[in-house]
């Protein structure tokens, strides 16, 4: 799988550059599932109709639905309550680590940060492992600037909770609910998109969480799984 996210450079201690592996795609990825999300954005209010396929021409169709949310965001699409989730499940549910933002972008500027955040800890902490991996692929966007002119909210109100305009708000709820998955969760789709959002230094975490941090580094090194061997390395030299 190729993505924006892929292939990213970064410099270790020693200054030079390291290039992450790109995400392997997930395994048993049940497509069928995303499809049913993208149905349900298709049907936002504001948005250009867009039929389901009928030849079978199913990326056609994704691509289709996916420009026509962003062409109702540029034109300053409301949502409406019922949308949130079904923003964010799409989010969590595209198998793409790129395009599931998206889906993240005009619930953030719609909903903000804390709404948003709360639903992918939500799913993190008590979801599907499915829902797990894609919460962790969602997350990775939700560092970004909210934008005056995107999407906005039927109520306004939304944007008035405390902490909705804050990007650091449930930053160190989430770090810890991901440590704590990480090592007990051996789902290998879970652990795969955890890993590159997760902060290997005890100083991210509280004193009692720090034994995780080295049994986490531990695992991630001595994993089956190359991508997981390759990132931990490169994420503990930053």
């Amino acid at each position: 799988m190729t993505s924006e996210r892929d292939d990213q450079a970064d410099k270790g201690a020693s200054g030079a550059a390291q290039t992450f592996t790109a995400l392997p795609e997930r395994f048993g990825d049940d497509t069928s599932t995303f499809h049913r999300c993208l149905a349900e954005v298709s049907r936002i209010p504001g948005l250009e109709p867009v039929p389901e396929p009928t030849d079978g021409d199913t990326r056609s169709w994704v691509h289709a639905v996916r420009r026509a949310l962003r062409t109702a965001e540029e034109r300053g699409l409301v949502l409406s309550e019922a949308s949130f989730e079904v923003l964010l499940e799409a989010a969590v549910q595209d198998p793409n680590p790129s395009f599931n933002r998206w889906f993240v972008e005009p619930a953030l500027n719609a909903y903000g940060y804390r709404r948003v955040r709360a639903g992918l800890l939500e799913r993190l902490v008590g979801g599907t492992d499915a829902q797990r991996a894609g919460a962790a692929r969602a997350w990775y966007w939700t560092a970004f600037h909210l934008e005056p002119d995107g999407a906005s909210a039927e109520h306004p109100g939304a944007l008035e909770l405390d902490g909705a305009t804050d990007r650091t708000v449930l930053v160190r709820e989430w770090n810890q609910a991901a440590l704590r998955e990480f090592v007990t969760n051996e789902d290998l789709d879970v652990r795969r998109c955890i890993l590159p959002g997760l902060p290997l230094r005890t100083s991210a975490y509280p004193p009692e969480l720090h034994h995780l941090v080295e049994t986490a580094t531990a695992l991630a090194r001595a994993h089956p799984d190359n991508y997981i061997r390759h990132r931990v390395e490169i994420q503990v030299s930053t």
